[in-house]
C-alpha cells in the first residue's frame, strides 16, 4: 500500500528538487504541467519523518496562494494537493478556525493569502510553498514579506510552482544565484490529462506567444521601451491568411558561415495589393530561418520557402557579402526575382516605421511564430536586448519594406486634366 505514496518512484524528472544548496526552487510549467503535485509532495518530504511521529526537515511551513480560496481549493483540498498526496498515517488535519494543517508528528502549514502581504509580518517559518507568483497583484510585497520570515533552522528553503508570465519579481528570483529551477510543458503531464483537453489546447493556442507561455511553460519577456510587445503581437494573430497580391521572402545572410555563426534571417510575408498603398494591409505566413548554415544552404532554403509559398521575389541584404549574396543564389536558380538592399540606416531606425505599421494595424501574424516575435520583444528604442543578432528582424523589416513602406514612398497619384 505504500507504493502510490513514494514520488520518487512515480515523478517526472522535472517535479524533483535539484541536488545542491539552494534557497529557492522554481518549478515552470504549462498549465496542468504537473506543478500543484510537486509543491505538494516536497511539503510532505519537509515535513514528515522517518515514521508518522518523527520529526522531518521542517516544522513551520507558509502556504501562499493568490488567495486564501486557492490554497485551501488547490494546493490543499485539491486533487494534487497535500491531502490527496498523504498516506493515512501522515494526513495532516485541516484546522479552518486557525487556517493551518497540523501534521500528527506537530508540523505545522499556515495559510496566507496574496492580497495581503502585512499577514506575512511576524510569523516565521523554516520552508515554504508559493503557488501561481506570476499572476500575483501584490507579488512583490508578498514575496518581501514571505522572505522576512523564511528564517527558520540552518537552511529554509521554498519552492515556488508557476506558470511563467513576464514579471519582473519572477525574473529577480530567477537571475538570483540561489535559486534553482526546473521546467516541463503541458505535454510533459499528458498521461493525467483527458485527451479532449489537449486537443483543444493544441488547436487552439498551439504557435501563439501566449501557448509557448501557458502550454509550453516558457517565460516570455518584453524588453522596457520595446518596438512591440507581446500583447500586441498576440491581438495582431489570424488563423486563416487572406488573398494576397504579393508575397515576398526576406534574407538577412549571416557574415560567416560556419558553427559559431549568427542565424540566417529567412521570412515570409505577403500583402494584399488592391487599392493605394496606404490602404494595403501585411501577413507574415513562415519564419524560415536556419541555424548556420553555408551560403548554399542558406539560399537553398529561402529558394524553398519561395516555391512553398508562391513567392514572387527574393530580397536579400547585400552590406556584408556584397555581390556574393546574389551569385550565390543565381548558382541555385539563374533565374530567381531577385532584388539586393543594402543598410544605410541601424536596425532600430529601419525597424521603427516597421513598428509604425503594427501600430496602424496593418500588419497581422500567423502562427509558429514565435521566435521571431521573442525577438521583435527585444528590439527597444536603445537597441537589442536580446543575445546574438535579431536576425529574424532583420528579415521582416526588409521583407515589410518591400511589401508596404517603398511602395507608399514611390505611389504617386495621377494628375487629372480637364479638357476644354
Amino acid at each position: 500500500m505504500a507504493l502510490p505514496y513514494l514520488f520518487e518512484f512515480w515523478a517526472m524528472e522535472h517535479q524533483l528538487p535539484p541536488d545542491g544548496n539552494w534557497r529557492s526552487w522554481v518549478i515552470l510549467g504549462g498549465r496542468g504541467a504537473g506543478k500543484t503535485r510537486a509543491g505538494a509532495e516536497w511539503v510532505r518530504s519537509e515535513v514528515e519523518g522517518a515514521s508518522p511521529l518523527d520529526p522531518g526537515r521542517s516544522k513551520r511551513v507558509a502556504l501562499v496562494g493568490e488567495t486564501m480560496d486557492q490554497v485551501r481549493e488547490v494546493m490543499i483540498f485539491g486533487e494534487s494537493g497535500i491531502l490527496a498526496c498523504s498516506p493515512p498515517d501522515r494526513k495532516p488535519k485541516w484546522e479552518a478556525s486557525r487556517k493551518r494543517l497540523l501534521w500528527p508528528n506537530g508540523a505545522v502549514a499556515q495559510v496566507f493569502s496574496a492580497h495581503e502581504p502585512e499577514s506575512l509580518r511576524g510569523p516565521q517559518f523554516d520552508a515554504a510553498w508559493v503557488d501561481e507568483l506570476a499572476k500575483w497583484k501584490k507579488a512583490e510585497d508578498t514575496w518581501d514579506m514571505l522572505q522576512f520570515g523564511l528564517r527558520l533552522g540552518e537552511n529554509p528553503r521554498q519552492v515556488i510552482t508557476t506558470t511563467p508570465r513576464n514579471v519582473d519579481v519572477l525574473k529577480k528570483i530567477l537571475a538570483n544565484s540561489s535559486t534553482v529551477s526546473t521546467h516541463a510543458p503541458t505535454e510533459a503531464n499528458r498521461a493525467y490529462l483527458a485527451k479532449s483537453f489537449l486537443e483543444e489546447v493544441r488547436t487552439r493556442y498551439a504557435g501563439t506567444r501566449l501557448g509557448r507561455q501557458e502550454l509550453d511553460g516558457v517565460l516570455l519577456e518584453d524588453a522596457e521601451g520595446a518596438l512591440w510587445t507581446s500583447s500586441a503581437l498576440e491581438a495582431a494573430r489570424l488563423d486563416v491568411a487572406p488573398e494576397l497580391g504579393r508575397i515576398v521572402v526576406a534574407v538577412d545572410p549571416p557574415v560567416t558561415g560556419h558553427k559559431g555563426s549568427d542565424e540566417c534571417g529567412i521570412v515570409v510575408v505577403g500583402a494584399t495589393t488592391d487599392g493605394a498603398p496606404g490602404t494595403w494591409r501585411a501577413v507574415v505566413l513562415e519564419d524560415a530561418t536556419i541555424a548556420a548554415a553555408s551560403p548554399s544552404e542558406w539560399a537553398q532554403a529561402a529558394l524553398d520557402a519561395m516555391v512553398r509559398h508562391g513567392a514572387d521575389r527574393l530580397v536579400a541584404e547585400v552590406n556584408q557579402g556584397g555581390d556574393m549574396v546574389e551569385s550565390v543564389i543565381r548558382q541555385i536558380d539563374p533565374l530567381v526575382p531577385f532584388k539586393a538592399v543594402r543598410a544605410a540606416k541601424g536596425k532600430v531606425a529601419r525597424a521603427e516605421p516597421v513598428a509604425a505599421l503594427y501600430e496602424q494595424g496593418r500588419v497581422s501574424h500567423l502562427r509558429d511564430l514565435g521566435q521571431l516575435e521573442e525577438q521583435m520583444c527585444r528590439i527597444t528604442t536603445q537597441g537589442y536586448e536580446g543575445k546574438g543578432s535579431p536576425d529574424r528582424v532583420d528579415a521582416l523589416v526588409w521583407a515589410l519594406f518591400d511589401l508596404m513602406i517603398d511602395p507608399a514612398a514611390h505611389w504617386r497619384r495621377p494628375q487629372v486634366r480637364t479638357l476644354g
